[in-house]
Order: structure tokens, then sequence, then C-alpha cells
């Protein structure tokens, strides 16, 4: 199976700055080189995932390197903006990201898994499923038009890769170096890197990427599973 990309607007929505390259970076920039437009959106500002010491006004540090990863990349950025731990799945949330997927008109949604561990993930998840519907209902009413259909929405696989059934792979091995670039663009994040409640980002990144690989046969992958339900799906 060989997808190609060149007349999609691919928006992946993740809770925080990073999580884009972790999981779907590549098969952005996949989708660039194929000629579509993409387009980044972080749901949180990243605003206690705090470094010792502590950095003043944290969230605005995680804005600019989000940007910056999101230049490399290529990508329009977006910013729902809501605090670290107080993302939810409610009407007003989900008109926030509404408007902003009427804004980029997206074909295609790259979305985390409801499994994902990070309460913010799972609430991120829920409300792009809601909203990638709602976006094409002229009667949720925000500042754009609705949408002439629903996105195709594909899940993302999970951070370490607990409780995901690859659906499909997508071959990244071009494009493992600029997720890396990208990942230290988030130089609040990898200063946490040795702290006991943290991870390094770009072993986990680089691990995650081989293993998913290793299962389809090519240097590095990542994983997907297609939302299945009717109107939901989409055909390459």
């Amino acid at each position: 199976m060989k997808f190609n990309f060149e007349n999609d607007r691919v928006l992946a929505v993740v809770a925080h700055p990073d999580d884009a390259e972790l999981l779907c970076a590549g098969t952005l920039a996949r989708a660039k080189a194929d000629g579509a437009e993409i387009a980044v959106c972080v749901m949180c500002r990243g605003d206690k995932g705090q470094s010792d010491p502590p950095l003043d006004d944290l969230g605005a540090v995680r804005s600019a390197e989000m940007q910056a990863a999101a230049d490399l990349l290529g990508a329009q950025f977006y910013q729902a903006g809501f605090a670290d731990g107080e993302l939810f799945d409610d009407y007003q949330s989900r008109k926030v990201l509404i408007e902003i997927f009427r804004k980029f008109k997206p074909t295609l949604i790259l979305a985390h898994s409801a499994k994902d561990y990070h309460p913010d993930h799972q609430q991120a998840s829920a409300l792009a499923e809601a909203a990638s519907w709602f976006c094409a209902s002229a009667g949720h009413v925000t500042g754009s038009a609705a949408l002439a259909a629903p996105p195709t929405l594909w899940w993302m696989d999970t951070i370490n890769m607990t409780r995901f059934e690859p659906g499909f792979f997508l071959d990244v091995s071009d494009y493992l170096e600029l997720k890396l670039s990208m990942l230290n663009c988030h130089t609040s994040q990898l200063a946490r890197g040795s702290n006991a409640d943290f991870s390094p980002l770009a072993d986990i990144m680089r691990d995650q990427a081989r293993a998913r690989g290793n299962q389809a046969g090519v240097a590095a992958a990542e994983a997907f599973q297609p939302h299945l339900g009717w109107k939901r799906s989409g055909a390459w």
C-alpha cells in the first residue's frame, strides 16, 4: 500500500509542543514532499512541564520552540491555548478546535489515540474526533463557514507503543533526522531528560521509529489506525 498526499491538507492535532515530533512529524514531512499543505495544532500551552531551575513564562518559551520546529517542517502552526491539565472535551473547547479546522480546511486529521498514557492526550483525542465531525455542520456556528465534509481521521501511535495495534505504517526513513532536528528545538524539555519523572525525548523518538520500522521492513516508520466509523474513513 502506497500513500500519496499530493492534493491533501494534513493537520496534526496534538496535546503539547513536541508531541508531533514523537508521533507524526515524519508523515507530515512526507506529505509536504508530496505537495500537501500541512499544519500542526497544539492544544495545550506546555506551561507546567518545568525544568530545574524553572523558567519564567514557560508557555511562551514552549510556543516559540514549537514555532521553530514548525518552521523546520514547513508547517503552519495553530495554538488552541489551553493550560496543561485543563483540557476537557466540552462544547466550548470543541468550538475552539472546530474554528481551527474551518480555517485550515484539512482533508486528513492526525490525532492522539484515546488509549495514550497522558490525560491531555486522551482529551485531545476526544476533542479531535468530535470537532472533525462537527466542523462540517453549519449548525455549529463559529467565525468561519462549515466545511463541505468531515475530514478523514487517523489515530496516531501511542508514546512507547503501549495499548496500540497498528493498522498501517508510513515509511519515514528519509525524515528521521528532520524529526530529531525538530525535537532539538524544544530545549526546555530536553533539559528535563535526566529528571526522574521524565524521559529522554530523542531516545524515545528514535527507538519507536526504528521499532515500528522493523515491523514494517523499513529503517523507520510511524504507525496509525484509521477511524473506521461511517463517513470517517477515506480512500487513497
